[in-house]
């Protein structure tokens, strides 16, 4: 009999007991906005800001309503308006080029390579003329920043890091979202850490943050974050800055303050797991791992692995058949999107472009979620199923509709 695997690929771990106590403290005295405060308190907001700041190194922190806002937010600071070119991967989630069109811009896509970062030649060739770098840290993925900063610099081109899968890693020893002018993350359920929604900015600009604390919504109340840029930074731009309201509440501050404190052992597992699924995938026939640098200190909460020049009825046929074996497994080369999975023809918001390579990529795209649920010998398990159905499908000659599910 085959073996199956019946876990979870949605089911996050609970909130931790020191979390869970701190939200209970909040809803108990009921001051859930961010600036209502007694006389001498600081907000849980207030505070996750000053510990993200410190995890990250970075001068200023503001906490958001979600990692989609706190993209648009940055935009918006950055003076981004109708017809101006961002730059952005082409393999990235609809929240990306989405906050870009949001703010009238056009979104440009990059292609994408083989390791599933952005293309830096190809993004030299498009630089000319467009006003930012919109970066996707795709799937936990990422690039020769020291590369890639070198092209912005000499193009003058404003990188915008979006982090959401990246909380965490480094490149060369620089924290994820600390490259370029500033850097985005997300708190969403399936980030590294889960409040529902919520998303964070980190930047050493002064006005852009001060910026974007008044777009957030903060009014006049500036004075109560701890850590935000210096009074006169708002004095340049408080008259001249809407309010797009899309603050964090204590609520969700209190929620994350002790996952933060927690995030380097959770990274430690995620790390943990991926090893034991590359080493149960490594040489098995028609799959192709993705090469991680070494300069690449990855937070791996997914796994990616290519089918190279696999029909798409093959790949439907895998699917198919991993489900039958409790395996879930998203694919970026579906025609049509699906759940949180689509690609650059599916948004149409923005204009069509010719991108061959990406779509050669994504068209053997295989994604995975690795919650922290499972355990080694459950990835283990996944490891052994989905190898059997890999070579099972790769050795067969037929098209998905002749290729009977597994038992």
């Amino acid at each position: 009999m085959s073996e199956r695997f019946t876990g979870s690929f949605t089911q996050q771990e609970p909130i931790p007991e020191a979390g869970i106590e701190a939200a209970l403290r909040v809803l108990r005295h009921g001051r859930l906005h961010r600036y209502n405060t007694t006389p001498g308190e600081a907000a849980e907001a207030a505070l996750f800001e000053e510990e993200f700041a410190e995890f990250t190194g970075a001068k200023y922190c503001l906490a958001v309503a979600s990692g989609g806002y706190a993209l648009g937010c940055v935009l918006r600071a950055l003076c981004i308006g109708p017809g101006d070119r961002v730059l952005t991967n082409a393999f990235t989630l609809a929240p990306v080029p989405g906050a870009i069109a949001a703010v009238g811009a056009v979104p440009v896509f990059v292609e994408t390579t083989e390791g599933l970062t952005i293309d830096i030649d190809d993004l030299a060739g498009k630089a000319a003329g467009a006003k930012a770098l919109l970066l996707s840290h795709m799937r936990g993925h990422i690039c020769d920043m020291d590369r890639l900063m070198a092209v912005c610099d000499a193009a003058g081109l404003k990188v915008v890091e979006d982090c959401a899968h990246t909380m965490g890693a480094a490149w060369n020893g620089v924290p994820s979202g600390r490259h370029g002018i500033a850097g985005c993350y997300s708190t969403q359920t399936y980030k590294h850490m889960n409040s529902g929604e919520g998303g964070l900015i980190v930047s050493d600009d002064a006005d852009l943050m001060a910026r974007a604390t008044i777009l957030s919504g903060s009014y006049m109340l500036y004075d109560r974050h701890r850590a935000a840029p210096p009074a006169e930074a708002f004095e340049r731009v408080k008259y001249v800055t809407p309010n797009v309201s899309g603050r964090m509440d204590n609520l969700r501050a209190a929620i994350l303050r002790p996952q933060l404190a927690d995030l380097p052992r959770q990274c430690a597992r995620w790390n943990a797991l991926y090893r034991v699924l590359e080493a149960g995938l490594a040489g098995t026939p028609g799959l192709r791992l993705i090469a991680r640098p070494v300069a690449e200190a990855y937070v791996a909460s997914s796994f990616q692995f290519l089918l190279p020049d696999w029909p798409a009825g093959k790949v439907r046929a895998l699917l198919s058949r991993a489900a039958a074996r409790g395996v879930e497994l998203k694919w970026f080369g579906a025609d049509e999107p699906t759940g949180f999975t689509s690609r650059h023809d599916s948004w149409r918001y923005a204009p069509s472009q010719n991108l061959p390579q990406t779509d050669r990529v994504l068209a053997g795209l295989i994604d995975m979620r690795l919650p922290l649920t499972f355990s080694e010998a459950d990835i283990a398990l996944i490891a052994r199923i989905l190898r059997e159905e890999v070579s099972a499908v790769f050795q067969s000659d037929a098209e998905a509709a002749d290729i009977p599910a597994a038992d």
